[in-house]
């Protein structure tokens, strides 16, 4: 699946910001440090957000639907509801992967994002209105950075709003830093309580081993516009977007054992992994001399599954 804008949306984007201007230095600035800091997105450039943030996203949640998919293999949702949608860039990411789903809800409350997300995706039904007031159901919800506009002590109530307008799968999506992956780990915590079942990145549903200084995140590479560069004054032609990620089901699913959590070392001696599974944090070795096994190895990536 690829983690790029589709054509038809980046013409649409390209269209839109002749119109109206692509966000500037100055405005990315301000967006990235917003961000960072889980500040109201009622504050952020429209301009800036379609121009820096919206590839990135996309990215983001295209690689988490990756993941899910190799592990929800039979799944075949008809309904998406798109928590905090903006301008719909998680459901443009759920539509390529899976064609069956027929109804597609976004849930904006930003007027702005909302009439944007209805222009780029006017066969869906875009609702302006809280996340207080949900109550709506679906075969999937998603949350894309959503719960980084949140105080952390509301990230496991919040969790369980979403569950309860779950049928099947719910996934949320934060930035990759200490504080996006507090909520998600507040959230996997009261979710498992509850008897959800974990989809991933999750191999197991015992205690987070990940404390400390230490956090469970991922990366993706998107490549960058020429307008992306100019905002963000940047000087190669891509980006690597951090996040951290869960899915939860209503039925269980055969999971990996082992989870990649930090980049692979690869050598012509061996291939080593930072692993996490069911016994804790671990570090996998896997020598040259067994060439069937270091064949495979080579190709794994940071953030896929492993049975061995």
């Amino acid at each position: 699946m690829s983690h790029e804008l589709p054509a038809t949306i980046r013409r649409l984007l390209e269209h839109w910001l002749v119109a109206n201007g692509a966000g500037n230095r100055g405005e990315a600035r301000a967006l990235t440090a917003s961000y960072k800091q889980g500040d109201n997105s009622a504050a952020v450039s429209l301009n800036a957000y379609l121009t820096t943030r919206m590839p990135a996203t996309f990215a983001a949640v295209s690689a988490v639907l990756d993941h899910v998919s190799q592990v929800a293999t039979s799944f075949t949702p008809k309904t998406l509801l798109d928590i905090g949608a903006g301008p719909g860039t998680a459901s443009m990411a759920a539509q390529i992967l899976w064609p069956s789903l027929k109804l597609i809800t976004m849930i904006e409350t930003d007027k702005r994002f909302a009439e944007l997300a209805k222009h780029l995706s006017p066969e869906a039904e875009v609702v302006q209105q809280s996340l207080q007031n949900l109550n709506r159901k679906a075969d999937v919800v998603i949350a894309a950075y959503v719960f980084a506009e949140l105080p952390e002590r509301e990230a496991a109530a919040t969790s369980l709003k979403l569950w309860a307008q779950t049928t099947e799968l719910l996934i949320i999506v934060e930035p990759g830093t200490p504080k996006g992956f507090a909520r998600i780990r507040a959230a996997r915590e009261t979710l498992i309580k509850s008897g959800a079942h974990l989809v991933g990145p999750c191999t197991h549903a015992n205690t987070c081993p990940m404390m400390g200084t230490d956090w469970c995140h991922f990366k993706t590479r998107l490549p960058r516009s020429r307008a992306h560069m100019q905002a963000k004054s940047a000087k190669v032609p891509f980006e690597d977007e951090s996040f951290s990620w869960l899915a939860v089901s209503r039925h269980a699913y055969e999971v990996p054992k082992f989870r990649i959590i930090a980049p692979p070392i690869v050598n012509k001696v061996a291939a080593t992994f930072k692993t996490c599974g069911a016994a804790g944090l671990s570090q996998s070795v896997i020598a040259s001399r067994d060439k069937p096994a270091y064949k495979l190895a080579r190709n794994m990536r940071w953030g896929d599954g492993l049975d061995v």
